[in-house]
């Protein structure tokens, strides 16, 4: 399995969940999804594809929190995080995926380091600690069209000329090594984010994305304190190992700041 991930950048694996898996988080994120819109109903309405930061306090009630705390800490799940992130996995961050309000709405190629990082430092990200997605549709979707092995190799011209909206072409244009992965409700797409990638809007689209890491400091700066578990909290989870990691870095992190 980790060979596979460290050549491609991907790994898909089919029926992940069963229906009463799937059930019991789509409960839960469906029930997060609609507090989210009513609070952000013009972010929503003009262009939002995906929320955050599902696990803090804020549209979760602490047995709704509790449900993805077990999930994520899932021996089930854990076992896959730990061969593809053997030492000190940490827990990042939870997104939801969703379709635009607008049909006509692009979907665009993008690195997620792109949001936060100059090209020259997306060129070195290339080398450094890896932030890895994993995607689970809640619901059939049309999936992800990605660029296998851009995980780790920069982008060609035709990809940066696209993908940075350079000399005259646009970001949603298609790219000539694309290769669309299509997913049902169950399945678990893990991938790279420093991949190129665009997910593929249509159909019922509700995905459930959690992401690990390495425990780099400066990718752990951008977990946030509430999204973690209390000791309380991880009392029923299987494998908390990527919790206690993160909760342990940021600590270090939140006394180091206070020590300067």
């Amino acid at each position: 399995m980790n060979e596979v991930y460290r050549e491609s950048g991907y790994l898909l694996i089919r029926g992940f969940l069963n229906e009463s898996e799937v059930s019991k988080l789509h409960n839960v994120i469906a029930g997060f999804h609609r507090l989210w819109q009513k609070d952000n109903a013009t972010y929503y309405a003009q262009s939002a594809v995906n929320s955050a930061y599902l696990t803090n306090q804020e549209y979760l009630n602490d047995r709704q929190r509790q449900v993805l705390f077990d999930f994520i800490g899932s021996e089930k799940l854990m076992s896959i995080v730990n061969e593809l992130i053997p030492k000190q996995p940490c827990f990042l961050n939870t997104q939801l995926f969703f379709n635009p309000v607008n049909p006509k709405q692009s979907n665009y190629w993008h690195r997620d380091p792109q949001y936060h990082l100059s090209v020259e430092q997306q060129k070195a990200a290339l080398s450094a600690s890896d932030v890895i997605h994993f995607r689970l549709p809640l619901l059939d979707e049309p999936g992800i069209e990605l660029i296998p092995g851009t995980h780790k190799r920069w982008d060609s011209t035709e990809e940066l000329e696209v993908r940075l909206e350079q000399n005259g072409y646009k970001n949603d244009q298609a790219l000539s090594q694309g290769k669309v992965i299509k997913l049902s409700a169950g399945d678990l797409l893990i991938f790279s984010a420093n991949m190129i990638h665009r997910g593929l809007y249509g159909l019922d689209r509700l995905a459930f994305d959690i992401l690990f890491c390495q425990p780099d400091p400066s990718v752990i700066q951008f977990v946030s304190n509430d999204t973690l578990p209390t000791a309380e909290d991880l009392i029923s989870v299987e494998n908390p190992a990527a919790f206690d990691n993160s909760i342990k870095f940021k600590s270090a992190e939140n006394k180091a700041a206070k020590d300067t």
